[in-house]
């Protein structure tokens, strides 16, 4: 029966880093399998122990017994690893759902090392179609791409007017800041304006826009931090 729950241990957190793998996370298949069924032992060595000790008298002995307790620790090392696993850019985070996905691997082996096969299986089908089928549905919900736009000008005559005058007409851009550099050898103006989108499908023809006027001589369009 232990080698049986192990063995299925490994099964599920195989499949779910299977999902992992297929999306070029570095903690793939086997990162999951290994943490699902080291987790599966550490409970099973938690209730062997609780096992072995169980026909001591607790008034008699001065063994005190608490089968969850390596099975606390299990969760807890599990931040280290997925940890790891998170990637902090400019603008965005990348790497939690490979970190939850390390962290309830580790709660699979753990479950099914306690015996909680069919509320396991139940748990890993929810997360199966939450990485596989619920991701798309994130591209419906509208949300805010942040990113800053550099123009440089041969001549800062209007300059300004010019830059709000085309981002004015994509109603899905909003303005939030701008920054101003002169260099006087070249008389050259750039300005920085920091926006946010809930449309990337505009940034090419915003570009594009910026390229007609006769007096750019560059445009650049580069991610920006969330506030």
């Amino acid at each position: 029966m232990q080698f049986g729950k192990l063995l299925l241990s490994a099964v599920l957190g195989g499949i779910i880093g299977f999902e992992r793998e297929s999306h070029g996370q570095a903690a793939g298949f086997r990162t999951y399998l290994v943490v699902s069924t080291g987790a599966c032992l550490m409970m099973l060595l938690s209730l062997h122990i609780e096992a072995i000790y169980h026909s001591f008298d607790v008034g008699q002995s001065v063994v005190r017994l608490d089968p969850g307790r390596i099975a606390s620790y299990a969760i807890a090392s599990m931040g280290f690893l997925g940890s790891g696993a998170i990637i902090k850019g400019r603008g965005s985070v990348r790497g939690l759902t490979t970190a939850a996905g390390l962290w309830i691997a580790t709660g699979i082996g753990l479950s099914i090392g306690a015996g909680l096969v069919y509320q396991t299986l139940f748990a890993t089908c929810v997360i199966l179609v939450a990485l596989y089928w619920v991701h798309p549905v994130r591209k419906l919900t509208p949300h805010r791409l942040y990113s800053i736009v550099t123009v440089s000008f041969i001549s800062e005559e209007d300059a300004l007017i010019k830059i709000k005058s085309v981002l004015a007409d994509f109603k899905s851009i909003v303005i939030q800041s701008y920054s101003y550099d002169y260099e006087v050898s070249l008389h050259r103006a750039t300005y920085r304006i920091r926006i946010y989108s809930t449309n990337d499908k505009d940034w090419s023809e915003v570009t594009n826009r910026f390229l007609r006027i006769k007096t750019v001589t560059e445009v650049k369009w580069a991610e920006s931090d969330v506030p």
